[in-house]
């Protein structure tokens, strides 16, 4: 028998008894504190944010000439616009992903210096918006993770009053222990499917510098 959330019925018991004793309890908090999604360097990425959000700090990827009207005109220009949803895709290799911009850059009769800085305000534009949606889903995350933490923590402290009871009420205690390993499942399953996503901001930061620097060697 299957319990909910993928626990098998048989360990039930011992997972109870596990989350409950005393000892466990107490090392199972420093476990749940320290398993907060991109608790330390994972949302700072390469330090490109503006240190008032999650937006990226235009002086840290670009140094070549002002974009001026750019980021306004660039989503005008077809070429460029469809360049754009190219290049800022995260599927493109990023090797590939230069090379398409250099070879856009060195097509004849192109104003490289006009070109070059409508193609760089557009991936700044998407890739500073992605990367905004992204740190703001991690930070609602981290906010339900902490949640969960609190809640595991103050049912533990829950089970193990009412093992400590005379007499004990097994009924009660063998409910708080079912939804014990149900919170500390969605706890862990959520944990590790964010993880991965933690390193996304420094993705995108190192491909907008990576971008932004073939573009202007091309330019000149």
């Amino acid at each position: 028998m299957i319990h909910r959330g993928g626990w098998p019925a048989a360990a039930l018991p011992e997972a109870r008894h596990e989350i409950g004793n005393c000892a466990c309890g107490f090392h199972w908090f420093r476990h749940v504190d320290s398993s907060l999604p991109c608790r330390r360097s994972a949302l700072s990425g390469l330090a490109l944010r503006t240190g008032q959000g999650p937006d990226i700090s235009l002086a840290a990827v670009w140094a070549g000439p002002a974009l001026d009207d750019a980021s306004n005109q660039w989503k005008d220009d077809p070429k460029v616009s469809a360049l754009v949803g190219e290049l800022a895709a995260r599927k493109l290799p990023l090797d590939e992903a230069q090379k398409a911009a250099a070879d856009f850059l060195a097509s004849p009769g192109l104003d490289k210096t006009s070109a070059g800085k409508l193609l760089f305000a557009g991936l700044f534009d998407t890739l500073n918006a992605e990367r905004s949606s992204v740190m703001n889903g991690l930070e609602r995350v981290t906010r339900r993770q902490r949640q969960a933490a609190d809640k595991i923590r103050a049912d533990t402290l829950a089970l193990q009053a009412l093992q400590s009871a005379t007499p004990p009420d097994q009924s009660r205690i063998d409910e708080l222990g079912n939804q014990l390993v149900w919170e500390t499942r969605i706890f862990e399953d959520r944990r590790h499917v964010v993880k991965f996503v933690c390193d996304v901001p420094t993705t995108i930061d190192q491909r907008l510098f990576a971008l932004g620097r073939t573009i202007q060697q091309d330019m000149e």
